[in-house]
């Protein structure tokens, strides 16, 4: 992806004029309109991808898995001696 300060769109006519129309009602120009609403929703975007949240069901299964791990099964095992021995 390349890093530029310009972003271009190709919209309808009839979105730009709702765009357009939202940002006089909002008395400010169309870029700080843009880019305050695409920031905003970013931010959800980035948000919803970095955290997870869990039910109390599953946040105390997590706790009791981290207070009592379970026996390692073959394929852990095996995974374990396919480790490259520590230096």
């Amino acid at each position: 992806m390349e890093n530029n300060s310009r972003v271009a769109l190709r919209i309808r006519s009839s979105d730009n004029a709702r765009i357009m129309r939202a940002a006089a009602l909002e008395r400010t120009d169309l870029t700080d309109f843009i880019l305050r609403h695409v920031l905003r929703a970013a931010d959800a975007v980035i948000d919803q991808a970095e955290n997870l949240v869990l039910s109390e069901r599953d946040s105390l299964r997590v706790l009791e898995l981290l207070d009592n791990p379970p026996a390692p099964n073959a394929r852990l095992i095996a995974a374990a001696r396919a480790l490259p021995a520590e230096s």
